[in-house]
């Protein structure tokens, strides 16, 4: 894609995901907008700034930074980075920085989140799924860190002129591959998000039930063991759904994170932080499914139930 075409890219929710991508598409030349709530003000007066392992130390100041969608212009590309807990409340901020016509992207995890957005968007907007693939935190305001990956597969849900599903995918592939970032196109998002779900599952819930990142979860033989058979049981409920996964996809999956830099998933933040984990996309949804389509996930269920827990503890502390 030449950049002389420069659609307009809104980032809904600037944290580690919309941070991330925001910059490294602005820095390719893209005309990027990005809304921001509790951190405008840092934004505003400090710009952002991205410590890359891979790319390297990339600063922006000025931004084009928005407090709330209405001053945003009309955007023709929307890329929610912001957690599935915030989409409801999102929906109307979509819908005020939404050209017409307009693609959005939810850069998120979990299943069935676009069923759940779609209801809330103009029938004249495009939806679409992505599957991001990056070791990546916030670790102050309008500050994101950076470790290692950055890829993100693109799926379609739903939107006006179904012939044209497969060349709106094509251009937001081709948005991320111009700002040196892997990106592939994905005939099928269900399957997409089974995949992804493969590693959120068991590596999300686990860094805040034993308080340990990557390296550590994958030097011990006993939760190794426990990463594998979880994975495993996403696998059989992804296929009980419908979607046969590629071929040893745990062990391909373990084999990347043991090459990964010692990760602490985004749970783990969150739950640091004390915000609302995201367990009713990354557990609850898959865990109906796949109930629905009579494949019981026992060790899935067992984390989800123990993370309810330690969620609700959470909150009320």
């Amino acid at each position: 894609m030449s950049v002389t075409q420069r659609p307009r890219i809104g980032i809904i929710g600037t944290g580690a995901i919309g941070g991330f991508y925001g910059v490294m598409l602005a820095r390719a030349g893209f005309d990027v907008h990005f809304l921001l709530r509790s951190e405008f003000a840092v934004a505003a007066k400090q710009g952002l700034q991205l410590n890359s392992a891979v790319h390297g130390v990339i600063s922006m100041n000025p931004v084009q930074a928005y407090r709330c969608a209405a001053e945003m212009p009309p955007c023709d590309w929307l890329l929610v980075g912001a957690k599935t807990t915030s989409n409801a409340e999102l929906a109307p901020a979509i819908t005020q920085a939404a050209a017409e016509g307009a693609k959005v992207v939810l850069l998120q995890n979990g299943l069935a989140v676009e069923d759940e957005l779609r209801p809330l968007l103009p029938d004249s907007l495009h939806l679409l799924g992505g599957l991001c693939f990056i070791c990546v935190h916030r670790s102050a305001p309008g500050v994101v860190e950076h470790q290692a990956l950055g890829g993100v597969n693109l799926a379609y849900h739903s939107g006006p002129a179904a012939d044209a599903r497969p060349q709106v995918v094509e251009e937001g592939v081709a948005l991320f591959k111009a700002a040196g970032l892997d990106s592939t196109a994905m005939p099928e998002l269900g399957q997409a998000r089974w995949q992804k779900l493969v590693w959120n599952v068991p590596y999300n819930g686990l860094s805040v039930l034993l308080n340990s990142g990557t390296r550590s979860l994958m030097a011990n033989a006993d939760s190794r063991a426990l990463i594998q058979a979880i994975m495993q049981e996403v696998v059989d409920g992804a296929a009980a759904c419908g979607h046969q996964l590629p071929e040893g996809y745990p062990g391909k999956l373990l084999a990347a994170t043991d090459r990964m830099p010692d990760y602490w998933p985004s749970m783990y933040h969150d739950f640091a932080l004390q915000r609302v984990l995201e367990l009713p996309a990354i557990y609850a949804a898959p865990l109906a499914a796949a109930t629905q389509a009579g494949c019981d996930m026992p060790r899935v269920r067992a984390l989800y139930q123990a993370l309810c827990f330690l969620d609700q503890r959470n909150q009320q502390g």
